[in-house]
C-alpha cells in the first residue's frame, strides 16, 4: 500500500482504518510500521488466548494478536486475506490480525465523537472515540491501552 503525503494542518491528524468482521476501526498511522500479509505464526505455550504466536519479520521475532479476540470478538479464522498490521506499541513492535485495511483518514479533533456512554466497559477501555464518516462509523482505538505494560513487555 503506498500513498502521498499530505501536508496535515494544525490539529489535523492521520488514521488508518481496517476492519474486523462487519465493524471498521482505526489507529494513529503514527504508530503503523508497515502493512504485509498474512503469515501463519508460531504458537507459544502459555500465551494469552488472543496471541495467536510469533513470526520472523526479517530476523526479528514478533508477536501476532489477534485483534478481533483482544476487543472481545468472535476470533479470526486466519486466511490469505487478512493482513497484518505491524504497529509500535509503547517500546514494543506487535503485529494486528485484521480482515483488511481499508482507508487512510485525515480528521481533525472535532471530527472525533466521544465514546457513547452506553458502550460496553470494554470498548470504552480501548476506544478513544467514534468517527461519523460517509455513513460510517469508525472506532478510534488507543493501541496503548490494548495490552497493560507487563502484556507489553512479555509480547
Amino acid at each position: 500500500m503506498s500513498y502521498t503525503v499530505k501536508n496535515l494542518n494544525e490539529g489535523d491528524r492521520e488514521l488508518i482504518a481496517f476492519r474486523i468482521g462487519d465493524q471498521e476501526f482505526c489507529v494513529n498511522i503514527m504508530s503503523v510500521r508497515e502493512i504485509r500479509g498474512w503469515t501463519p505464526a508460531t504458537a507459544m505455550p502459555h500465551s494469552p488466548a488472543y496471541m495467536l504466536g510469533v513470526i520472523n519479520l526479517r530476523g526479528a521475532v514478533l508477536p501476532i494478536i489477534d485483534l478481533a479476540a483482544r476487543l472481545g470478538m468472535k476470533p479470526a479464522d486466519p486466511t490469505a486475506r487478512h493482513v497484518i498490521i505491524v504497529a509500535q506499541v509503547r517500546r514494543k513492535v506487535v503485529g494486528l490480525l485484521v480482515d483488511a485495511v481499508s482507508d487512510i483518514l485525515t480528521v481533525t479533533d472535532e471530527t472525533i465523537q466521544p465514546t457513547p456512554e452506553i458502550s460496553s466497559e470494554l470498548e470504552r477501555q480501548f476506544a478513544r472515540g467514534i468517527l461519523a464518516i460517509e455513513k460510517r462509523m469508525i472506532c478510534l482505538i488507543e493501541l496503548e491501552s490494548l495490552f497493560s505494560e507487563t502484556e507489553s513487555e512479555a509480547a
